[in-house]
């Protein structure tokens, strides 16, 4: 086979072999090609035959080959691809008590710094006191917690890994450290629809003709319309009956569609597959249907289980199978396939046993209703169905003669044969055909709610997260689901916006909206935009104050510009959650994406000398192996346990304030710090006196026992992990002392008189704040308290 292509650009991707005009759209990890311009030669053939490329001709990855060969050409796929164009460049996110961190770090570095100045002023300026300043910043320079740091990455990592091996979220994965910390401090959660809330598995559930409506409890009289009407030899040429038109119908989902029927091969004799179709089970049990929507699968499932099945398609086409086991052949003349600018999907048949014509078309009812006949139903009706959750899908015909099917293939050839402009000159010819289309019916199909989420909602909102649902679906449908997932709770109002257009019309709605009270908010993304456009604060004002959003017909940029407005006006952490490629850019912009884890005493004793009372091993050792580990268990730390959480989500609202990490907490336990400090050196001072070249040995004793003392004052639920953290730090400690003989005199350390002073200092260090956290508890206890008494 020579291919000849024509070229209009060239690109990289295919080098110098040669090169095609194509514009290529993914909204998927897959490729989604929204047009392909390109044509080939094949002179193999007498007369030589020019041909299209299109979107026919072309593979995504992991596509289900079920039938034909496969010649592969390379097509570009750079910056021009949809993926590429909807995303935009993922901001490096810093978690909340990073940020907190970070303010606190700068201010210890003021003190620092202040404290430095203070000692050398104290000093009186003598001598080279610029020297002298630096020394006592590097002395000093242990006020900064750079321990911390490395145990709050040790402590985010660990709970990333909890989180990735939690049995009740099988599978999760954690791809930042920041994850765990944001989750306590959410605000808002903004949501996808379809896939997120729902399965996106659907199921068959009305069936409209206009004059009477089929459920899932009357399926079984279409069955018996469909079985009747095969049954007779030959329709005869009268007024259509219910009959006949639930029989035009179904034939018309049976046949209006891109799915194709697969067949498990058998293994052969000598354990080969077998592929010959005459060898493959034809059985209902061995048929699955492969189909890039689940629409689509649903309606062809559909229509097998009232008796017209869909057994085999290829590219020229496909067999039905008759309640009576009769095989109706139908070749395929052409294809229309869906897109999102049309919001339609067309097919042209000839049926092999009278020869007739037919042109099939299906799509949402905005783009069908100017194309069907007039009628009076249809617009209500697909409000009815959109307000039980349903999606729905018009479906009409248009039966072509001989002649008007030949003057269409002309003018359609020629038109995919264009070089420049194709797609404009090939949707004006299908247009043409577009017209005075005879509608049969109207279909909805449920999209099921996923498991647990109404009362996974419920507790959100009990929590005091708002949820806000961002779709693309329309707004009676994205209503009912908001609804039906609980999304908005039984006893609220809901104020649907109407669509506006200019900014008197907005300003009005607006006026409107704010005399309403602890109210949902329904609106479309162009009535979004209009709002955002002219009266951005006051919307995004207004909207906050909603328990619940819901925004429809959204695209992926308008979804990551609502969660860039909330962070900019709110200051409060948003978490984003999607499954698809159309959810990216919304994950990347929110703050949580997922997709569907001190000293200063000594020296002002030791006449302002710029030296360390903790010099060398002693100093690592404190801040890794003395210390680290029972403050690294604190990730164990729980409040309340989780089941309790669960029960009573109103808990959340506690984190949300973040008075865990604020400036009077950080405050707090400076004062206490200086405190103890002041109580380690000054209490050595007074109980050694006589013995005070032992002051490392006596202060570095009680500093451990009094940090390991303050770990077990800061935990709420113990844990055997702590225990042995606590325990093997202080052994640690202890062991080490035989071999710091530079820094501990082992013969005076073993005395009962060290041992008995150092516990004095302890406990003069850590019982008033052990009386204190006792008192506060007993006349302040926190909200948690109540539930575990």
């Amino acid at each position: 086979l020579k291919v000849a292509v024509s070229c209009t650009q060239r690109l990289p991707a295919l080098g110098d072999l040669f090169s095609i005009s194509a514009y290529v759209y993914a909204q998927k990890p897959q490729l989604d090609i929204h047009s392909f311009e390109g044509t080939f030669t094949r002179e193999d053939s007498d007369p030589t035959v020019h041909e299209s490329l299109s979107i026919e001709n072309t593979l995504w990855a992991s596509t289900v080959v079920a039938s034909g060969t496969v010649i592969g050409v390379v097509i570009y796929t750079g910056k021009e691809t949809r993926s590429v164009m909807n995303t935009s460049n993922p901001k490096n996110k810093v978690g909340l008590l990073d940020l907190e961190l970070n303010q606190l770090t700068k201010a210890l570095f003021l003190a620092l710094v202040a404290l430095s100045i203070v000692m050398v002023t104290l000093q009186g300026f003598v001598g080279p006191w610029y020297r002298n300043l630096f020394r006592f910043l590097l002395l000093f320079s242990y006020i900064i917690p750079i321990s911390l740091r490395v145990n709050l990455d040790m402590g985010k990592a660990a709970y990333g890994w909890m989180i990735m091996k939690d049995d009740n979220i099988p599978g999760t994965v954690v791809r930042t450290s920041t994850i765990p910390e944001e989750l306590g401090r959410l605000v808002y959660l903004l949501t996808d629809k379809t896939g997120t809330l729902t399965q996106n598995e659907m199921i068959f559930k009305r069936l409209h003709l206009g004059t009477v409506s089929y459920g899932t409890d009357t399926m079984d009289e279409i069955q018996n319309h469909i079985i009747s009407s095969y049954s007779q030899s030959s329709a005869p040429k009268v007024r259509k009956t219910v009959s006949s038109r639930i029989h035009e119908a179904v034939k018309a989902i049976a046949l209006c569609h891109n799915v194709t029927p697969v067949y498990e091969s058998h293994a052969g004799v000598n354990g080969e597959t077998e592929y010959a179709e005459v060898d493959q089970n034809f059985s209902d049990e061995n048929r699955t249907y492969q189909a890039s929507s689940p629409d689509e699968v649903a309606l062809v499932q559909w229509t097998e289980s009232v008796g017209l099945t869909l057994v085999n398609r290829d590219l020229t086409s496909m067999q039905l199978k008759s309640p009576g086991g009769q095989i109706l052949t139908y070749y395929i003349l052409q294809v229309f396939p869906f897109t999102s600018e049309s919001k339609r999907m067309g097919i042209i048949v000839r049926d092999e046993s009278t020869g007739e014509i037919t042109f099939y078309m299906k799509g949402a009812d905005v783009a069908m209703s100017t194309i069907v006949q007039y009628n009076d139903w249809l617009e209500e009706e697909c409000g009815n169905m959109a307000r039980e959750g349903l999606r729905t899908l018009v479906v009409a015909k248009k039966s072509l003669t001989e002649e008007q099917h030949q003057d269409f293939e002309n003018r359609y050839n020629q038109a995919k044969l264009s070089i420049h402009d194709r797609a404009l000159k090939v949707a004006a010819v299908v247009e043409s055909l577009e017209r005075e289309m005879e509608l049969l019916c109207l279909t909805g199909v449920e999209d099921q709610l996923q498991a647990d989420v109404r009362p996974t909602l419920e507790m959100l909102r009990n929590a005091g997260i708002k949820i806000w649902m961002l779709t693309g679906d329309k707004l009676e449908t994205a209503t009912c689901i908001a609804k039906s997932s609980h999304l908005v709770s039984r006893t609220q109002d809901i104020h649907i916006f109407r669509p506006v257009i200019s900014r008197g019309e907005a300003h009005l709605e607006l006026n409107a909206f704010r005399r309403k009270h602890d109210c949902a908010l329904v609106i479309s993304g162009d009535s979004l935009e209009v709002c955002l456009k002219y009266y951005e604060h006051e919307f995004v004002e207004l909207a906050c104050q909603c328990p619940a959003v819901v925004c429809c017909r959204c695209s992926p940029t308008q979804k990551a510009h609502i969660v860039k407005l909330l962070q900019h006006h709110t200051g409060k952490r948003t978490c984003a959650i999607g499954d698809g490629g159309n959810d990216v850019s919304m994950i990347q912009a929110a703050d949580c994406g997922i997709g569907i884890e001190g000293k200063a005493v000594f020296s002002s004793v030791f006449y302002f000398a710029s030296i360390p009372l903790y010099q060398g091993f002693l100093m690592v050792g404190y801040a890794t192996i003395y210390t680290m580990f029972p403050v690294f268990s604190l990730v164990l730390d729980q409040d309340v346990k989780p089941e309790m959480a669960l029960l009573y989500p109103e808990l959340y609202k506690d984190l949300t304030k973040g008075r865990s990490l604020s400036f009077k907490t950080f405050l707090i336990w400076v004062l206490i710090s200086i405190y103890q400090g002041g109580i380690l050196m000054y209490g050595a001072l007074l109980l050694f006196e006589s013995e005070f070249v032992h002051v490392v040995a006596i202060s570095f004793t009680a500093l451990i026992l009094t940090e390991l003392l303050m770990v077990a004052l800061t935990i709420r639920t113990w844990h055997w992990l702590m225990v042995v953290a606590e325990f093997f730090s202080l052994g640690c400690y202890v062991a080490s002392l035989a071999f710091l003989n530079e820094y501990f005199d082992v013969a005076f350390i073993t005395t009962v008189t060290f041992l008995w002073k150092v516990s004095a200092i302890t406990v003069v260090s850590c019982l008033p704040l052990y009386i204190l956290k006792y008192l506060k508890r007993k006349f302040s206890p926190p909200s948690y308290s109540k539930l575990t008494s």
